[in-house]
């Protein structure tokens, strides 16, 4: 009896151990779905110099949350379709969103 009780105090006091990573915004063009490129610094395997990489995750948005130039963490999930393995877990840091208008600052385009 002690043993399962301690099994299941472990399991429950465990987070969960999914995978996260938090990228930039780069398209919302999709419903429901965000692309989020993550980049990341390593160095090269022969030259040892530092070279970025970066990659691109389709992820999962319901809410409509995430706006193009947003850091935003995603969450490893179920596959949601043929592309997309991730969901959107929060938004980071908001983009800056430019609010004036050519026409509204009276510059001849």
């Amino acid at each position: 009896m002690a043993e399962t009780e301690a099994k299941t105090a472990v399991t429950e006091g465990k987070a969960s151990l999914k995978n996260e990573k938090v990228g930039k915004v780069v398209s919302t063009k999709m419903q429901k779905t965000i692309v989020v490129e993550v980049s990341r610094r390593v160095p090269h395997p022969l030259y040892k110099r530092i070279i970025g990489k970066r990659k691109k995750f389709y992820a999962h948005d319901e809410e409509g949350t995430a706006k193009l130039g947003d850091v935003v963490r995603i969450v490893e999930c179920r596959p949601l379709s043929k592309l997309k393995r991730w969901r959107l877990m929060d938004v980071v840091r908001r983009a800056p969103q430019v609010g004036a208008q050519p026409k509204d600052l009276d510059v001849k385009v």
